[in-house]
């Protein structure tokens, strides 16, 4: 199956969509990679939905992707009195280290790491940011804060601290078991929450040992300070707009993901743009228009592949909001300033194997080629091809299924998963074979190919082909 689209889409599992046959709904309209949420289900459940997806990408003959998102160290508030209380604005409140507490005027915030980093003037914001404090005073057990905008706070509820860098564990023990459990079933992509530095990336890259690509999720604005070397450290970037939104201005989200899309496709890395694209379909079957005009502008940027989040998993509308993402990529993708604004913002190569990539995508557009193929041990290849934004089929040919599933959410890639022994001299024959089967070609159509030869070496692009149908 060959979408008439490039970028890719990723939907949420959740109780709208987790049977298997919305699970095939979902992919014929046009999912590419379905993300698994940690934060919510058991492992017998999601072992479940990996079972019914495997079952259909059998059954369809497609590689699809699977993306696991650990839920990573969450500050929440403890429980309260009755549950719930009121705060109104410029009410004095205190944060206890405590799990529960029964004084009115205290709130319960189990988190020690928080109280040792937290200084006066530091903003905490309750609930996605619609109740926000600043602090007055604090020490190792006290924060004594002004309520700057009021309303409802219950157990359990998140928080937010923009101002704070906080000192917490990368992964809780929680991650660690999901984590084991996500590489023991298989998982594709393995997303990293609240990441604040590149160095927090070390000990979960070890862990993986290279049995999925790790996807870094940017959403705090430590994260910002540090970008290019968390992307450098990243196979992936996805750019988590909802706590990102609280924790920065909203004014300055698109700014920043326009740097941060850039920043990505320079280094050939993929980039997700999610939260709230259309977060209106969680009880509409229609989107807003400024909910369509996001995405089509994460689209004209370039990103590799948008997110559904609540609106496959818990959404009443999980079809039609593929369906609906699908339309909009593929309507903004056909429209003539799609192709000038990807060629304006495509980036210059830095390096060698980079320089081959960019050198093959233009050969390419510039005989006209049918497609252009790629062969690609780690998918390092596929990804420096597709930074590059090709304006015609790209079909990556690899051996590794997890690398042919990897590239389910890579922009414009097509993978080909080849058994066969490969060489220099057979090359030709097969990439035109496997391309065909693929898409329509024609005798004296011609394919360029980029390879690493010798073959079996990973990063080791090299090599430019033509070749032609016959």
């Amino acid at each position: 199956m060959l979408r008439n689209r490039r970028a890719k889409i990723i939907a949420t599992v959740g109780p709208a969509s987790a049977a298997p046959f919305m699970l095939r709904n979902l992919f014929n309209k046009g999912v590419d990679t379905f993300r698994l949420n940690f934060s919510h289900g058991d492992h017998a459940s999601h072992a479940a939905v990996i079972r019914a997806i495997r079952a259909l990408e059998t059954e369809v003959g497609v590689p699809i992707g699977i993306l696991q998102d650990l839920q990573g160290p969450k500050i929440r508030l403890g429980r309260l009195p009755g549950g719930c209380r009121v705060l109104d604005r410029h009410e004095r409140v205190f944060f206890t280290l405590t799990e529960s507490t029964e004084a009115i005027t205290a709130l319960p915030l189990p988190h020690a790491e928080v109280f040792a980093a937290i200084a006066p003037g530091h903003r905490l914001f309750i609930d996605d940011g619609r109740v926000r404090l600043r602090v007055v005073s604090a020490d190792a057990e006290r924060i004594e804060a002004e309520v700057l905008e009021g309303g409802k706070v219950s157990d359990r509820k998140g928080i937010n601290l923009p101002d704070t860098l906080l000192e917490l564990p990368v992964l809780t023990e929680k991650d660690r078991a999901d984590l084991e459990f996500g590489l023991d079933h298989g998982v594709d992509w393995v997303a990293l929450s609240f990441v604040q530095r590149a160095s927090d990336l070390d000990e979960i890259r070890e862990l993986i040992a290279g049995q999925a690509g790790l996807a870094s999720k940017i959403e705090k604005p430590s994260a910002l300070a540090e970008i290019e070397a968390i992307v450098r450290s990243s196979d992936a970037i996805m750019i988590a707009r909802g706590d990102l939104g609280v924790e920065i201005p909203p004014e300055d989200v698109p700014g920043r993901q326009k740097e941060i899309i850039a920043l990505c496709r320079r280094e050939s890395r993929p980039v997700i743009v999610a939260t709230q694209m259309l977060e209106s379909m969680t009880a509409s079957p229609m989107p807003t228009r400024a909910e369509a005009s996001d995405v089509a502008t994460a689209i004209y940027d370039g990103i590799d592949a948008v997110m559904l989040s609540a609106e496959s998993a818990t959404g009443a509308f999980p079809v039609e909001a593929v369906e609906v993402m699908d339309r909009i990529i593929r309507r903004t993708e056909a429209h003539e300033a799609y192709g000038r604004s990807i060629a304006a913002s495509r980036e210059a190569p830095f390096d060698a194997a980079g320089s081959i990539a960019d050198a093959g995508a233009k050969l390419a557009c510039a005989l006209r080629a049918r497609c252009l193929v790629a062969y690609s041990v780690s998918g390092t290849t596929a990804h420096r091809v597709a930074a590059r934004r090709p304006a015609l089929p790209l079909i990556v040919v690899t051996k590794e299924t997890s690398v042919s599933r990897r590239m389910a959410l890579v922009w414009g890639v097509r993978s080909v998963l080849e058994t066969a022994e490969l060489n220099y001299d057979s090359m030709d024959s097969m990439a035109r074979e496997e391309s065909a089967r693929l898409i329509e070609v024609a005798a004296g159509d011609t394919c360029v190919i980029l390879a690493g030869v010798p073959f079996g070496q990973t990063g080791s692009t090299n090599n430019i082909r033509v070749a032609r149908y016959r």
